[in-house]
């Protein structure tokens, strides 16, 4: 049994794994060689917090791996009439054979895996989102034929997923440039430790010093679920922050150019951006989904390797 709760719990060598084994995923779906490794199995897909890529991926991920998806969100469960965790795990250790869990806080998804003997993957947290790193960089693999040797730009708020990007980046020895307004600074201790591990990572206040000769740009929306009071407050701190054409024209001329949507044009990324040339987005949302299978079999101990 294998939790995956951030990008560490996978390892360098694991990340590439995983995005070997979406490729395969990618390959054969719709195939007799797809195989439903998820026959007899359920998986419950808990959302604490709205989505649509994640909630799309994850439901047919299982569906097409051969397993039933048991949907929970908040306002159709206990966990939202204030349910202890620790309780909720363990029925679901009882009911399930893996849990998904989109929230908040990452205490909530460690105390979920610290009750549950069944895998729990974290489908995004306030300070996370490995699953979509996933996506990003099978989306860049496959655009480029490489994650290495490459220069990679965020431009935007230190959120989740810059984190998962620093943690990425530790891992894997990634060149990394972080932009983003003073106070918006990712997490210090992922920040260190990925520094630690080998990651070329630095924090600028200027995107356009990120974006000078970058082969990977991405960036995110200025107020993420939860912050929604601060659209206002935040648009005026991160004005100058989105990425333009001009923002492109500083970049290599094949520069990848990545968003995990939902996108506000005109704020964090122009139009002509991301309905432009140089936009992966729509890839990378379809990565969301041969990831998620890759990543499910491995901590369901269902990739051939041995689950512990």
């Amino acid at each position: 049994m294998r939790h995956f709760l951030c990008l560490n719990d996978l390892g360098a060598d694991g990340i590439i794994t995983q995005l070997d084994r979406a490729d395969q995923f990618k390959k054969t779906r719709g195939t007799t060689g797809a195989g439903r490794p998820l026959a007899g199995k359920s998986v419950a897909l808990i959302f604490e917090k709205a989505s649509t890529r994640t909630r799309l991926s994850l439901e047919v991920a299982v569906a097409e791996l051969g397993g039933h998806p048991v949907v929970l969100t908040s306002a159709g469960s206990q966990l939202g009439r204030g349910e202890p965790i620790s309780d909720t795990a363990k029925v679901l250790t009882r009911m399930v054979h893996a849990v998904t869990v989109r929230t908040f806080g990452q205490e909530r998804v460690a105390e979920l895996a610290q009750h549950c003997s069944i895998p729990v993957l974290n489908a995004l947290t306030d300070l996370y989102h490995p699953m979509q790193l996933l996506a990003d960089l099978q989306t860049v693999r496959a655009v480029k034929g490489t994650l290495k040797g490459l220069k990679y730009a965020w431009i935007g708020d230190g959120n989740n997923k810059a984190n998962s990007w620093i943690e990425a980046a530790g891992l894997l020895g990634l060149d990394l440039t972080v932009a983003c307004p003073a106070g918006f600074d990712p997490d210090a201790a992922t920040l260190r430790e990925a520094i630690a591990r080998g990651g070329r990572i630095q924090i600028v206040r200027d995107p356009k010093i990120a974006a000078q000769s970058a082969h990977v740009i991405s960036t995110d929306v200025w107020a993420s679920m939860g912050q929604e009071a601060e659209q206002a407050a935040r648009a005026a701190t991160f004005k100058g922050m989105g990425v333009t054409q001009a923002l492109l024209d500083l970049a290599t001329k094949d520069v990848v150019v990545l968003h995990c949507l939902p996108a506000h044009r005109g704020e964090e990324i122009d139009a002509d951006v991301i309905d432009g040339p140089r936009s992966f987005v729509w890839d990378q949302a379809e990565a969301r989904l041969h990831t998620s299978k890759a990543v499910l079999t491995w901590a369901m101990g269902l990739d051939g390797s041995n689950a512990g």
